[in-house]
């Protein structure tokens, strides 16, 4: 599936993909506006983001509430190298949930397709063409 990337103003990119527009811009210390995400910043929502929609998955397929379940992500920069070296995801449930769920829930969440593909890299193949 191809997506069409648009060098927007300022330090502004859009990507157009499967008929959405998604705009992304820089912070105002990379000469931004801090309009929109980074490219960096969706990167890490899209691993939040896929967890948490494995375990809504997980308890619509298995009818258990939603209610009171959130999943919140905590990244770690390696001091030297700047990189996130790893990320805590938090899936925070309510007393209520069933304890037989609890790792299955776990398990869930590690099935993230995002998180597969980081984990199972793609080459890259950057060209130029005219």
């Amino acid at each position: 599936m191809e997506m069409e990337i648009i060098l927007g103003e300022n330090q502004k990119v859009i990507a157009k993909y499967k008929g959405f527009e998604i705009t992304t811009d820089q912070p105002e210390r990379e000469g931004g506006e801090n309009s929109a995400p980074s490219p960096f910043d969706f990167f890490l929502i899209s691993i939040g983001a896929c967890a948490g929609w494995y375990v809504k998955s997980f308890c619509q397929q298995r009818n258990l509430s939603e209610e009171g379940i959130s999943v919140s992500m905590t990244t770690h920069r390696n001091s030297e190298s700047r990189m996130i070296e790893k990320m805590d995801i938090d899936i925070r449930l309510p007393q209520d949930f069933p304890d037989k769920y609890r790792d299955a829930v776990i398990k869930a969440a590690n099935a993230c397709t995002v998180k597969k593909h980081i984990a199972t890299a793609p080459d890259f193949f950057i060209v130029t063409s005219k």
